[in-house]
């Protein structure tokens, strides 16, 4: 399914090859439409917005919006894991996860990085997909929540991830009590959040979640 492709490119750092790719993800959005029509408008602003700006400050935006905290990171077992042992060994089973359908990580990125895990859910069926986007729900409605505080446009992409796991972005529960990152000061804080946890109860840790990298078919 090309709709998760695209929201996965849209949330990968920008560079110059997504910049120019950008007509082509949004004519896959529009024709796919597996997206209601008021969120892919919204996602189609957004990229013309992508194509609008200065690299360097899209750049920029990006690593001191996602790379510098743990509130927002695109790894999504630091927010149910964090340090813990645990992180590990579901690091290991998601990259079974992935083997099983003949895709591996590239790179040196980790498997609970979320375009790749999008990039994953392209390759199921559409039932599959959904049933899995719907075990991170919970943390993609805290992240939602996050980047809405700090008026972000990446919202808007976390806002389609949860329409296509069936979630009402503007009704999810969040309790967030995290502080906000928008200063240096409150990076230290950032950084010793607590995890939360997938659905109403925390999960195992064989639980299925992101992984980091954009997985590749494997060379048969």
């Amino acid at each position: 399914m090309k709709t998760y492709q695209v929201l996965g490119s849209l949330l990968g750092y920008p560079d110059a090859a997504l910049i120019q790719a950008l007509p082509e993800l949004a004519q896959a959005l529009e024709g796919e439409a597996l997206l209601p029509r008021d969120e892919r408008a919204r996602l189609l602003t957004f990229m013309a917005e992508l194509q609008n700006a200065d690299l360097l400050e899209l750049q920029e935006r990006y690593v001191g919006l996602f790379d510098r905290g743990r509130a927002v990171s695109l790894h999504l077992f630091e927010h149910v894991h964090g340090e813990s042992r645990d992180r590990g060994q579901a690091m290991v089973d998601l990259k079974r996860l992935y083997a099983s359908k003949g895709l591996r990580l590239v790179g040196d990125e980790l498997p609970d990085y979320l375009p790749a895990f999008l990039e994953y859910l392209s390759q199921c069926e559409p039932g599959e997909a959904r049933a899995l986007l719907q075990e991170t729900a919970h943390v993609l409605a805290v992240v939602h929540h996050r980047l809405g505080r700090r008026s972000s446009p990446y919202a808007t992409v976390f806002s389609a991830l949860l329409t296509l796991a069936g979630a009402n972005p503007l009704g999810a529960d969040v309790r967030d009590e995290a502080p906000d990152e928008s200063s240096p000061q409150a990076l230290d804080a950032a950084w010793a959040e607590e995890p939360v946890t997938f659905g109403p109860e925390a999960v195992s840790t064989s639980a299925v979640v992101p992984f980091c990298g954009r997985p590749q078919r494997v060379a048969r």
